[in-house]
């Protein structure tokens, strides 16, 4: 694969730091997961509530392709330790929120002894610095202040979330870009970076072309104002979503003649004079109007004849039978402790294949004894520090039958 031969060590929780080492992993690199001895947050909540046979969704949606390593950070042992896994990587990743993984013994003078090379990356919510370097990041939170969240919804209406942790997934992503930056640069001229992402910046990150055109523009607030079921202030309509008898459907970028001959629509016939951004609103009412007396395989071959841009609103239920994704092999079924689930799959192909599925960490310190002893450490000394609580081994975390939701 291609990042064969690389060591990562990550020291990440939540969701941002995992995502963007869980890419890596599955880019080939070996990724060992330090976490508490108790296991990292993502094992012990699950939206939904959700377990599988004990192991937490949340964890299993992000934790592809790692080894697991429990260590006790505020002991000087597990420090030791710890020291040894970063003197010994080419990269180092960490999401504490700013300030603390220094406070722990890690600054940035001590990495730089341990290891001169190291790419040391670090995500956080709002920055290493400023204002709100300090405040609790999340993605919700992000979604709010970063305008997505006023943006997707409108003034008048107010504001609407994004149904997903999309900031926290692109901040993920950005941070692993950086990184594979930052090893491009060492091969180049030998030595590290420092590679810092945050959730705020990801989130606006995600909103570049429509803030470009809003400051571009001059644009002041009530220029967000449009119907409900427009997608974006800044396209023309009809490019949002429209009622079909049994279901719906969206429309992208298109000709005003060719949607109307396609709906066999007067109105919008009537229609072909409208500035189709200024007089949205009332375009956007012509095509709902138009679509809604079709079903959807109807509309499908007249939009299809027409070479109109359109897509049916899929539902969850709906994606593992769809067959271009079931082509593309963009979910994974992997057997949990006897039960099957599917994990959604790296995003890019290598060569045409999707990354293999290597390893799935499913207890704390899995590989705990297998990492230390690459290191060096005496079959002696790994029982030592186990006794002392140091690190800790192929602990598994035990959750009530009630909470095991299927």
């Amino acid at each position: 694969m291609l990042l064969d031969g690389i060591k990562v060590v990550s020291f990440c929780h939540f969701l941002q730091g995992p995502a963007a080492a869980q890419y890596l992993a599955d880019m080939g690199a070996d990724v060992v997961k330090v976490e508490p001895i108790g296991g990292a947050h993502e094992r012990h909540w699950s939206g939904a509530d959700v377990y599988v046979e004990g192991v937490s969704g949340f964890y299993l949606c992000a934790n592809r392709n790692k080894r697991s390593i429990g260590i006790d950070l505020k002991s000087a042992e597990g420090k030791a330790v710890a020291r040894r896994l970063i003197a010994d990587a080419d990269v180092v990743m960490e999401n504490f929120r700013p300030g603390v993984f220094a406070r722990l013994g890690f600054d940035a003078a001590t990495l730089d002894e341990l290891n001169p090379r190291l790419i040391f990356a670090s995500a956080s919510g709002f920055g290493a610095s400023g204002p709100l370097a300090h405040k609790p990041g999340q993605d919700l939170l992000v979604q709010a202040r970063s305008g997505l969240m006023g943006v997707t919804g409108t003034p008048a209406r107010g504001p609407v979330p994004i149904g997903a942790a999309i900031v926290d997934q692109h901040g993920g992503a950005l941070l692993a870009m950086g990184i594979l930056g930052a090893l491009v640069r060492r091969l180049r001229e030998g030595r590290g970076t420092r590679v810092e992402g945050s959730l705020l910046n990801a989130g606006i990150d995600l909103q570049g072309e429509p803030l470009v055109n809003y400051f571009a523009g001059g644009m002041e607030r009530r220029a967000l104002d449009r119907r409900g079921n427009l997608a974006t202030w800044f396209h023309p309509a009809p490019y949002g979503v429209y009622p079909v008898r049994d279901g719906h459907v969206v429309v992208s970028l298109c000709e005003t003649t060719d949607l109307a001959e396609a709906l066999d629509s007067d109105a919008l016939r009537a229609a072909e004079g409208l500035d189709r951004h200024r007089d949205r609103d009332d375009y956007a009412r012509r095509v709902e109007e138009a679509t809604a007396g079709f079903t959807m395989a109807e509309i499908g071959a007249r939009f299809d004849a027409r070479g109109i841009w359109w897509a049916p609103v899929a539902y969850y239920d709906e994606l593992l039978a769809d067959p271009q994704l079931v082509h593309a092999g963009v979910f994974r079924p992997v057997t949990v402790r006897g039960r099957t689930i599917h994990l959604v799959n790296h995003p890019n192909r290598y060569d045409g294949k999707v990354p293999e599925l290597r390893v799935l960490a499913l207890e704390i310190g899995e590989h705990t004894q297998e990492i230390l002893a690459e290191l060096g450490y005496a079959e002696a000394e790994v029982r030592r520090l186990l006794d002392a609580g140091a690190v800790v081994a192929s602990r598994q975390i035990d959750r009530p039958a009630e909470r095991r939701a299927s």
